[in-house]
């Protein structure tokens, strides 16, 4: 059975290349009927904190990406590795090492001094005839592992294709800490075997590590997972993606009003594509998804794209999941989301816009009445048009309030005045609303309510008719 796992460190958020990462794994478990495994590498005990692993569970539950296995932890796992490590002693392809920061850092300065690689240069490495000292007393020595000092090791990259290594380049590196905590070289490798991986999907700058994890585990005579390594997201500028970009984390794309569909689209076209189709659902992408066609080239994130394609999304999205979405953005704006049919608020606006945040900026105009700028009001309300809005304002008393009975009093009002309809559209706009920008005028109103208009355009007008004036004078 085809096993893939995603394996995070909890020392950060989920970022955009480990979401596009877990998802290429996600989907080739599920395309090829296998299981899918989440490993949490705590390891590192100075970083790692409880509320990065919340933001990485969370992150991949609101993006949908499920496991089938764990989480598992490295850190309830020590036993294991100590079993491991010390079978590699007793066999002798390991060793214990004593040598302490100081030593070893004098010893790459003088390395590099003469223009060597830094690098272990073996010094308590057990060699037939080779005398070691004497452990020194009171130091807790690391285990590292007998890297062969001759051959080759190569594997055949999904992505990269054949990659071969010489072992004379690879040092011993280490296995084992003093205080019996694995180093990820070590802890992947007996992770990936107890957990029966047998494909391991993750970004390019763990190629470097493959060679070692491939000695240990033929050492260990574990079978070879298959390898493929994606290619890093670089920002729009050509450089690797980070903060200075803009938002990388999987829970602030949430935060900013990005839907979790939308945003696994464009994940998964970051590198990968099937012909010119740029929207696609999940199950699309797991019938038509191959490692293999993964792209070899690193992918450059591009903002506005994932901002249309949220758009596209928000259009089909149902009105009352958005308007779900929306209330909690509302709230923070101090705004009473059930004062106004929210569903149907959202339902008029989606198509305008490209985030929940945006849409809920948008429904202000039905919860707020804004005071029109003066410049634009003084240029957008036409002395002439005074009459015919003055006449509407009554008309709207008694006319029925439907979308389609409002338009065609709005369209006689301007024709009975000797006014394009704009003349009188986009004022009453800026009277009502603050804004000349709303959907279509008809629509807006239904929605808004007779009561709420003529509250609106009688508290507006005076302020209307003293800009009209002013300018005027």
């Amino acid at each position: 059975m085809i096993r893939t796992r995603f394996a995070p460190s909890p020392t950060g958020y989920l970022h955009i290349g480990g979401a596009r990462t877990a998802l290429f794994s996600w989907a080739y478990a599920r395309k090829m009927g296998g299981q899918f495994v989440l490993r949490i590498e705590d390891t590192d005990q100075e970083r790692s904190t409880l509320e990065s692993e919340k933001a990485i569970l969370d992150g991949l539950a609101w993006l949908g990406i499920d496991w089938d296995e764990g989480p598992f932890y490295q850190m309830k796992r020590l036993d294991r590795y100590k079993e491991i490590a010390q079978r590699l002693l007793d066999e002798g392809r390991a060793y214990r090492c004593y040598a302490s920061r100081e030593e070893l850092e004098a010893m790459r300065e003088a390395q590099r001094a003469r223009g060597e690689k830094p690098r272990y240069d073996g010094r308590w490495r057990p060699e037939p005839g080779k005398v070691l000292p004497a452990p020194p007393e009171g130091v807790a020595p690391v285990v590292r592992f007998k890297t062969p000092r001759d051959g080759e090791v190569g594997f055949d990259d999904l992505i990269k294709g054949p990659i071969t290594v010489a072992n004379a380049e690879l040092d011993d590196l280490v296995i084992l800490r003093g205080d019996g905590i694995p180093t990820y070289n070590f802890g992947v490798v007996v992770d990936d075997w107890d957990m029966g991986i047998t494909h391991v999907i993750r970004g390019d700058d763990h190629v470097n590590n493959t060679p070692r994890q491939i000695n240990i585990l033929l050492a260990l005579g574990a079978p070879l997972p298959v390898y493929a390594h994606v290619p890093m997201i670089l920002g729009h500028d050509g450089e690797r993606l980070s903060k200075r970009h803009g938002a990388v984390s999987v829970l602030q794309y949430k935060e900013d009003g990005y839907l979790p569909e939308a945003l696994l689209n464009y994940l998964a076209r970051l590198g990968w594509g099937h012909g010119d189709d740029e929207k696609f659902s999940m199950a699309q992408f797991v019938e038509w998804f191959e490692v293999g066609n993964v792209s070899h080239s690193p992918a450059r994130f591009d903002q506005e794209k994932l901002a249309w394609l949220n758009q596209q999304y928000l259009k089909e999205a149902d009105d009352a999941r958005l308007a779900g979405l929306a209330r909690p953005f509302l709230i923070r704006q101090a705004i009473d989301p059930d004062r106004a049919d929210l569903p149907r608020i959202v339902g008029l606006l989606k198509e305008r816009v490209a985030t929940v945040e945006e849409l809920a900026d948008a429904a202000h105009i039905f919860y707020r009445q804004a005071e029109p700028a003066v410049e634009e009001l003084r240029d957008r309300l036409a002395p002439e048009a005074l009459p015919a809005l003055e006449a509407l304002k009554a008309a709207l008393a008694g006319v029925a309030w439907r979308a389609a009975d409002l338009n065609q009093l709005i369209k006689d009002s301007a024709k009975a005045h000797g006014l394009k309809l704009g003349q009188i559209g986009i004022p009453l706009r800026l009277v009502l609303f603050g804004t000349a920008q709303t959907p279509s005028i008809d629509q807006t109103l239904e929605l808004l309510g007779r009561d709420e208009t003529l509250r609106r355009f009688e508290a507006a007008w005076p302020h209307a008719l003293a800009v009209v004036q002013a300018g005027r004078d």
